[in-house]
């Protein structure tokens, strides 16, 4: 059996209601970039695609497993009771495929508890019906875990470094001609980081201590509003992506809120995060985290066009245009300093 046989054969049977021990009803399949994640009524089950990235690399089982079980261990920080464990997918002497059953592990899945998709932060947004008590909820669950945190120590020069050079390597990638962006714009928001950077160093002094390893891609569809809320979904899979200072992560949290229509909401996470952590971040620091998140999430986005499985290349331009506008509007209100 080729790989790519084995790979269908293992979707096919992640598929079957009847490969599940409770015997759901109906298996829904969802693909993401480098996942499918089987959904029953009371569980979700996630399986690593066999891909290999600059950034990371799941072609081996052995690999994929480590992937799992660092995506359990460092999720279990904000979703505790969600992260369920690790479930072996097995080949018996057979030819026959089982979860946790009988013979060799020839993949690896996550199990998690299914969560509400009606309290899903996204979800909530679109309806209008993020309440006052939800927020602070939401604040106090991330002030306790950046909190709990401990401070990597960064100097100031080394994280002010840092951040340059996320600025220059987001602005190569965006200003590669293929993908068609306006290059004036581009330069333009390049050049008013850079100079924020480095005339506003003041502002970095202070939140270099600040840096801790947190979730790293702290965004509304990962955030569930339950009486407790959980967040789900950290990048798991190259740590450096998870270091940062807790104000980056909630001015990402603030712009993805914006970014869906719903500014007041992630500013309210804003106050409400400032109040429960005893931390208030100068507003133009955040507006500085902000253009600098929309420019990466713009260059995820333009990546997604070189990818020939992913469908509708013109709606991640439009994605990486609309994350261009936002980015623009931040860095200036920053510059108003």
């Amino acid at each position: 059996m080729n790989f790519a046989n084995g790979l269908e054969a293992k979707l096919a049977f992640l598929r079957r209601p009847e490969s599940y021990p409770d015997r759901p009803q109906q298996v829904e399949a969802i693909e993401t970039h480098m996942s499918w994640v089987f959904l029953t009524a009371r569980h979700a089950y996630k399986l690593k695609k066999p891909v290999r990235y600059d950034f990371l690399d799941f072609s081996t089982v052995e690999a994929r497993q480590a992937d799992c079980a660092a995506e359990l261990f460092l999720n279990r920080r904000l979703a505790p009771e969600v992260y369920l464990g690790l479930v072996p997918l097995t080949l018996d002497a057979a030819g026959d495929l089982h979860l946790d059953g009988p013979g060799v592990a020839v993949d690896w899945l996550v199990q998690m508890r299914r969560l509400p998709p009606a309290r899903m932060l996204d979800r909530l947004l679109q309806t209008g019906t993020v309440s006052a008590a939800d927020i602070r909820r939401l604040a106090l669950r991330l002030a306790e875990f950046y909190r709990a945190s401990p401070p990597l120590g960064m100097g100031a020069a080394a994280y002010r470094e840092r951040l340059a050079h996320d600025v220059l390597d987001t602005w190569l990638a965006l200003a590669e001609p293929v993908f068609g962006l306006a290059q004036t714009q581009v330069d333009a928001i390049h050049e008013a980081q850079l100079s924020f950077l480095t005339h506003h160093s003041a502002l970095f002094e202070e939140r270099a201590a600040r840096v801790v390893e947190g979730h790293g891609d702290l965004r509304p569809e990962h955030v569930c509003l339950e009486d407790a809320p959980v967040v789900i979904d950290c990048l798991e899979f190259e740590r450096k992506f998870r270091l940062a200072d807790p104000a980056d992560e909630l001015a990402f949290l603030a712009l993805e809120c914006e970014r869906l229509g719903a500014f007041e909401v992630g500013e309210a996470i804003l106050a409400a995060y400032a109040v429960a952590a005893n931390d208030a971040p100068a507003t133009p620091l955040l507006d500085f985290y902000k253009s600098y998140r929309a420019c990466l999430r713009a260059k995820l986005a333009v990546w997604h066009t070189r990818d020939h499985e992913v469908p509708d290349h013109d709606k991640w331009l439009k994605r990486a245009r609309e994350y261009l506008r936002l980015a623009e509007a931040h860095i200036g209100q920053a510059q108003q300093l």
